[in-house]
């Protein structure tokens, strides 16, 4: 090899990256002590941002795009570098390469049952897990916050970290979302669209974007999805009495001997004897000798002025009962709803008045 080939093999003039793989994020291209060459081009493509750090400081970000690479290309390392005052040699910086793709299916769940309040159950246990679709839109955050020196960053390396962020304000927005527990089979998508617009922004910190949640299944406790079995059963049975005669036919079907004509005879007294008890019970709730209560009157109340107080609403049977004995007279003010003003006693209910019997004479 010869001096002139020796001096080009160590200077960079073409700095590009094409991904392999289907996870990694960041990516240092190999320097290895080599100088970059003023002028050398650097191609960064869609879904990728380069990155320069000089002397361990971020300076400049380069978007997709074919460049020279000259002062008016990286105008922060023009003013770290002073090559404002000219500049025509190799120089020294890391390049960078950030891969803004969409990484999805990324895996989330709960380890444990996390307790939740809810309005039919009050509190319940229950599991969920689902995917999430993430994305870098702050190159610059994500390398100071996440990447660091890491020459080789995967998705794996903050995977679990992010996945712990979701969980630990999952158990807040379902909380908040106040969606009773039976109604999140049928609104998995809405609730999902919910849960990713109130965790979002948690992952700028990062410089990330949270796409998408996608909430893939909230299963309870066994012992609470078999009485909702149960729960439902017995609503598409129908009422009680059919219910009852459906238990008892199957139990007796299933008892021990079989062949066809034994399971129908089985289930003809299973039949009967469901019936019995149906007629049991209701000759039972015949054989009740307490009267139902008395319906209730859409009766009229009014309020009454005494010592300038408003007492009441008292019915008509009481007023009559206080004219009688002289709580209320002719003067006294009183209003019910509809009345425009408070009126005398007199003009309300004059007739209880002509049947008022005058006070009982005084003993000598």
């Amino acid at each position: 090899m010869g001096l002139f080939d020796w001096i080009s093999g160590q200077f960079i003039d073409v700095i590009e990256w094409t991904d392999e793989s289907n996870d990694t994020m960041v990516y240092r291209f190999p320097r290895q002590g080599n100088e970059i060459k003023y002028g050398a081009k650097l191609t960064v493509r869609e879904s990728q941002v380069a990155v320069f750090v000089n002397e361990g400081v971020i300076a400049d970000i380069l978007e997709p795009g074919i460049y020279e690479l000259e002062t008016k290309n990286l105008p922060i390392m023009t003013s770290l570098q002073h090559w404002d005052h000219g500049f025509n040699s190799p120089f020294k910086a890391e390049v960078y390469f950030v891969n803004t793709k969409r990484f999805t299916n990324l895996k989330w769940g709960t380890k444990n049952p996390i307790m939740v309040r809810d309005p039919e159950f009050s509190m319940v246990r229950l599991r969920a897990f689902g995917t999430y679709e993430i994305r870098v839109t702050d190159a610059g955050q994500f390398m100071r916050e996440i990447v660091g020196t890491d020459n080789h960053f995967t998705v794996d390396e903050i995977e679990q970290q992010l996945k712990n962020l979701i969980l630990s304000k999952f158990t807040t927005v379902l909380g908040e979302s106040k969606i009773p527990i039976l109604e999140l089979a049928s609104n998995y998508e809405k609730f999902s669209d919910y849960v990713t617009e109130h965790i979002a922004p948690y992952f700028g910190e990062y410089g990330l974007q949270l796409l998408k949640v996608i909430v893939e299944n909230i299963s309870l406790p066994d012992n609470v999805e078999k009485a909702l079995d149960k729960r439902t059963s017995r609503e598409i049975t129908g009422n009680l009495d059919d219910h009852l005669k459906y238990q008892t036919g199957e139990a007796i079907g299933n008892s021990k001997g079989g062949g066809g004509m034994a399971d129908m005879m089985g289930m003809g007294a299973g039949i009967a004897m469901g019936q019995e008890i149906a007629n049991s019970l209701s000759k039972r709730h015949e054989d009740k000798t307490t009267p139902p209560p008395l319906p209730t009157r859409d009766e009229k109340l009014y309020h009454i002025a005494i010592d300038s107080a408003s007492e009441g609403p008292y019915d008509t049977r009481s007023i009559k009962s206080m004219i009688i004995k002289g709580t209320i007279n002719k003067d006294t003010l009183v209003w019910s709803k509809g009345m425009a003003d408070w009126d005398k006693a007199e003009n309300v209910f004059g007739s209880f008045f002509e049947n008022t019997p005058p006070p009982l004479p005084k003993k000598p």
